[in-house]
């Protein structure tokens, strides 16, 4: 059975091993003890910390295999982005160039370089094993954190963001990089990603170009990347979307993956998930049961997994009840698969 709870010292060898499973893909997930200590650290000490408004906390979950205690998963909610350091996007609109003498009017695309998501609380970290990558362990792994959400709303922003890894080639190559990025930095993909998963930002403020970067310059190849996610990130893109997240022209600065953006309040799982309470039993009822989301427990006795329930009834088994921590008569909150 996995269950998802926060993370904790214990689980640093786990993180280690998906951080180099996860081969560099993530900024957030980089194959760096030190930092991934202080990851820890950060959720230790946020879900400590009394908190009336989102500031610079962070949360990350695993995902526990409760038999062999292997970690399975992880993902992670940042309360507001860039509060401790700058936060870049590249917001594509148009520049109007015109000449009346000339009787000329251009509508030009280009990418600003901007802060717009200030404030806004992330999902992001988001990588299951591969002996796990089942759409069910994927729903827990992903929706769990918006039952967190749910549960202590006061710490997460109106706005609610993710980013979705960008198109890379067979090579490892982002091609939006090497037509933009690698003029100004003079490093490879890999490297100036790691830079920024360890939190080494400030070289970005300092050397990516201020003004407008005009689309017609850049590479054929780097402009049909633009907003596109990487092929393997289709099924998250996918169940963001059914959450209500929406692509409104924002990209990484790094690969130009979409930045995809919704209204907190308004996701499906927040607005569907209900408060019910459980039974315990070891007898398999009969009745009209849904695959559902079923989580219990505040900050750092946070718990949530996957059961088979009648939803205006729900039973759990004496081992999903001890995974919970939950007695006969416990509220719970529930949200179907």
């Amino acid at each position: 059975m996995l269950v998802l709870r926060p993370v904790d010292f214990r689980d640093l060898q786990g993180l280690e091993r998906l951080a180099v499973a996860s081969g560099g893909s993530l900024t957030t997930l980089p194959a760096n003890r030190d930092h991934l200590g202080e990851l820890i650290d950060a959720t230790v000490q946020s879900l400590r910390k009394p908190v009336s408004q989102p500031e610079q906390e962070s949360y990350h979950f695993v995902l526990e295999d409760s038999h062999s205690g292997e970690i399975a998963g992880v993902s992670g909610i940042e309360a507001a982005v860039g509060i401790a350091s700058p936060f870049y996007s590249y917001r594509i609109s148009e520049v109007i160039h015109a000449s009346s003498e000339l009787q000329i009017h251009n509508r030009i695309p280009a990418l600003h370089l901007c802060q717009d998501f200030t404030g806004a609380s992330r999902l992001y970290t988001l990588f299951l094993d591969k002996a796990h990558r089942q759409r069910s362990n994927l729903h827990l792994l992903s929706r769990a954190r918006l039952l967190f959400i749910a549960a202590h709303r006061e710490r997460f922003d109106r706005r609610m963001i993710a980013e979705l890894q960008g198109v890379m080639d067979t090579a490892g190559h982002s091609p939006f990089w090497e037509s933009l990025g690698r003029h100004f930095f003079n490093m490879d993909f890999a490297k100036a990603n790691y830079l920024t998963g360890i939190d080494s930002k400030g070289f970005i403020a300092e050397l990516l170009p201020q003004h407008p970067v005009y689309l017609p310059l850049l590479s054929e190849a780097a402009r049909a990347a633009l907003g596109q996610p990487r092929s393997d990130a289709a099924r998250v893109k996918s169940l963001l979307e059914d959450e209500g997240f929406a692509y409104r022209g924002y990209v990484d600065i790094f690969d130009a993956g979409p930045t995809l953006e919704a209204q907190t309040d308004r996701l499906r799982t927040l607005v569907e998930c209900k408060s019910v309470r459980v039974t315990v039993s070891s007898r398999d009822e009969d009745g009209d049961k849904v695959l559902a989301l079923v989580a219990c427990g505040q900050l750092q006795d946070f718990r949530c997994l996957l059961a088979e329930v009648d939803p205006v009834d729900p039973e759990l088994t004496p081992a999903q009840a001890a995974a919970l921590n939950v007695s006969s008569g416990d509220s719970v909150q529930l949200a179907r698969l």
